[in-house]
């Protein structure tokens, strides 16, 4: 309990840090009430203007409107979108499971790869298999994934025409985009489940259980594989804020309905509430995710005490 009260505190320090960054982008362009009526500013008064500003609140000092976005953002009140003419909580919570199934998608498909992968190379060190392996995990980690989101498009989707090259509705809309988001994933946890799992196969006590005439399927799977298994986790609990904060670009390119392409064109727009409620959310769900995997490292080996 201690451990989690401690983890807690430190994922709530980092939302606190990205709540100052989300509000500090109000103010990063200039002020705000100019950015918000940049087109209807030269059709008002300077008296209106003004009155938008007191409305609004940008004429308090900085601090006090950071202590009342904190605390309207507690009660799920990020403001309200002035292009989309409703509150910027809904706007994204309508884009979140978009966002949530490409990220799932491209999750799963990653771990399905990669990990098969890395244990058939430590498995077959030095085989044609882990060569191949291996040129793979270089490519998948040298390729930026707008990149191959783009050739993608242009193979599957304009030449080839087996896919549809934007918009959500079906699986098949799923593959490009979610095969986009997973190749660095899979290349890295290919590359970490391999190395991972030849450290621990020149440990003493795999050399005892081969010995003693466990099977090699039982020593691989049930020693090595399991002992290998907590670099690999921390790095799919961080892949899981990266496959739902990369998805940004991702979501631009192939034009999915999720909450990267809603910050983007929020952006794009000064919609500054959108993109505050956005980032926060984001921020709230890696610091779940990554909490969750901290306390799955005494399930997979139950000698690490965090109280320690």
């Amino acid at each position: 309990m201690r451990y989690v009260i401690r983890r807690l505190l430190q994922s709530l320090i980092v939302v606190f840090g990205v709540s100052v960054v989300a509000f500090g982008m109000l103010f990063m362009t200039g002020d705000p009430t100019e950015v918000i009526l940049r087109d209807a500013a030269d059709h008002m008064t300077v008296a209106q203007i003004e009155e938008f500003r007191v409305k609004m609140g940008f004429d308090r000092p900085w601090y006090v409107q950071y202590f009342s976005f904190v605390g309207n953002a507690v009660q799920g009140d990020f403001g309200y979108s002035f292009i989309r003419h409703q509150p910027a909580y809904e706007v994204i919570t309508d884009k979140l499971p978009a966002t949530i199934r490409l990220a799932s998608f491209a999750f799963v498909l990653s771990l399905l790869v990669s990990i098969p992968l890395g244990v058939m190379s430590a498995i077959w060190v030095r085989r044609p298999i882990d060569h191949i392996a291996t040129v793979l995990a270089l490519i998948g980690q040298s390729i930026p994934s707008f990149w191959l989101g783009i050739l993608l498009i242009l193979l599957f989707g304009v030449h080839l025409k087996w896919l549809p090259i934007s918009g959500s509705g079906t699986w098949q809309h799923l593959i490009m985009p979610g095969v986009s988001l997973a190749a660095f994933p899979i290349a890295r946890n290919m590359r970490l489940t391999r190395s991972s799992m030849l450290d621990f196969m020149r440990r003493d006590f795999v050399r005892t259980a081969r010995a003693k005439g466990i099977s090699e399927t039982r020593v691989v799977y049930a020693h090595v594989l399991r002992n290998s298994l907590l670099p690999i986790v921390t790095a799919i609990g961080l892949e899981l804020g990266f496959l739902l904060g990369g998805s940004v670009i991702i979501e631009t390119i192939f034009g999915w309905p999720g909450v990267g392409r809603e910050i983007v064109s929020a952006i794009g727009s000064k919609d500054f509430y959108v993109v505050q409620a956005g980032v926060v959310m984001l921020a709230l769900i890696f610091a779940a995710v990554n909490l969750l995997v901290d306390l799955a490292y005494s399930w997979i080996d139950p000698r690490i005490r965090h109280s320690s």
